[in-house]
């Protein structure tokens, strides 16, 4: 019997499932992020200290109130606070960062200095600093990284109160310095990303065939909720509730219990957290009609607009722009080019929408105060967030293409992570 060439392109779609191999137990990610920990503390964290004159930098949290960098510090198995727990970095006349912890249980890799329990904890915390002799105590306060300003003002005010005169003038705020803990990938994390995002590409593609989809009887939430499913079967953690969304002939938008036709446009939006890497990805798809065979050219022409806007705006990242100087100049050259854009690209990373520089927010194309003003630096992850309004008459007027992908910045380069979308998923 012959094979149809629809037959064969599902045939060649490849299955999530083929991935579960690939992806690490819960006792091997322990073993391996660990080993990870241990690397960023001996590389990235001395480098920033330095970067941002800081010399001691002090995490102070409660059990399930914890500061949001906490778990990005601490061993794998330390899922949440201990009670009132107090860890301290400090950075030596060497470069290197000696690590403290004041807390009721002992954190490995830390030096345990509450051994006198009759003395408190913070009047612990305060006496140990004088005998570091700090120049800068950094606290996480901020007024424009919420990752930045985990300390509650109780805590804040726990501290002030058993600190002298003299450690209350070093006090700063740890802003950039948390900020850059967060946003700096090291080699070793740079070189897994480009995997852990081909498995959301794998995932979208799978979804996006007739392996899941059936014209005329499947909605977008079946579409969405088999990729939330597998995502979990994997072992992976969604970071936020996956969006499957049809955009109909007249520009007409649903989503939810909307069956699936024939000449749709789907849009998808999905995300997780794998060895502490988020991903974030939009792709699109086209519903093929009975008496089509590809996608209608007018809407190929569509998705290359966008895909300009990509180039456009990646080819503005310069170390040391701002996010709002990137957004500026990619709206610019984006407008004399004829392409009516918004963009709103955001850091990646520890998480979805992580920390670091904002470019443009979808309701904000004049720029972003305080989060837009931050640095591009080196060794960042970002989720190449925009899309461009495009007439497709074939779709019967003006719709927003819209798309995200994920890059990396290294050595002043941009890399789009395991590739971009440049033709359409199609089903039949």
């Amino acid at each position: 019997m012959a094979i149809s060439n629809q037959e064969k392109l599902v045939s060649e779609i490849p299955s999530v499932d083929s991935l579960k191999s690939k992806i690490l137990n819960y006792r091997q990610r322990e073993k391996f992020l660990d080993k990870w920990l241990n690397i960023r503390m001996s590389t990235i964290l001395p480098a920033l200290m330095k970067r941002t004159e800081i010399d001691c930098w002090i995490i102070c949290n409660e059990e399930y109130n914890e500061d949001p960098v906490y778990w990005t510090l601490t061993p794998f198995s330390w899922i949440t606070a201990r009670r009132l727990t107090i860890m301290i970095y400090y950075l030596n006349e060497e470069g290197n960062v000696e690590k403290y912890s004041i807390t009721r249980y002992p954190i490995e890799g830390y030096q345990q200095k509450w051994t006198n329990t009759d003395i408190s904890q913070m009047d612990t915390l305060a006496a140990f600093l004088k005998e570091l002799n700090p120049e800068k105590i950094g606290f996480n306060m901020s007024k424009d990284f919420a990752y930045a300003d985990g300390l509650s003002h109780t805590l804040y005010q726990a501290m002030y109160d058993a600190f002298d005169d003299e450690l209350r003038g070093k006090i700063v705020s740890a802003e950039k310095l948390a900020v850059g803990w967060l946003e700096t990938r090291s080699e070793e994390e740079m070189a897994a990303y480009n995997d852990i995002v081909q498995i959301a590409h794998t995932m979208i593609a799978e979804a996006y065939s007739n392996k899941v989809i059936h014209p005329g009887v499947t909605t977008a939430d079946d579409v969405k909720y088999w990729m939330m499913q597998k995502t979990v079967d994997l072992g992976l953690e969604p970071w936020f509730d996956y969006e499957v969304s049809i955009t109909r002939f007249g520009g007409k938008h649903y989503e939810g219990d909307e069956i699936i036709m024939p000449g749709d446009m789907l849009h998808c939006d999905i995300g997780f957290r794998y060895l502490n890497l988020c991903t974030d990805t939009q792709e699109l798809c086209y519903i093929l009609k009975m008496d089509e065979d590809d996608v209608p050219e007018d809407l190929k022409k569509a998705m290359a607009v966008t895909n300009r806007l990509q180039d456009i705006t990646k080819g503005e990242f310069i170390t040391g722009r701002t996010g709002n100087e990137i957004l500026r100049n990619s709206l610019q050259k984006a407008k004399s080019e004829g392409i009516n854009a918004t963009i709103y690209t955001h850091p990646l990373g520890f998480h979805g929408h992580a920390a670091g520089p904002t470019i443009g927010l979808w309701d904000k194309q004049g720029g972003v105060e305080g989060s837009g003003d931050y640095p591009l630096y080196d060794n960042t992850a970002y989720s190449l967030e925009l899309n461009a309004k495009v007439y497709v008459e074939s779709m019967g007027g003006e719709i927003p293409i819209a798309m995200e992908t994920d890059i990396l910045y290294k050595g002043g380069k941009v890399y789009y992570l395991a590739g971009r979308q440049t033709e359409f998923h199609k089903v039949k």
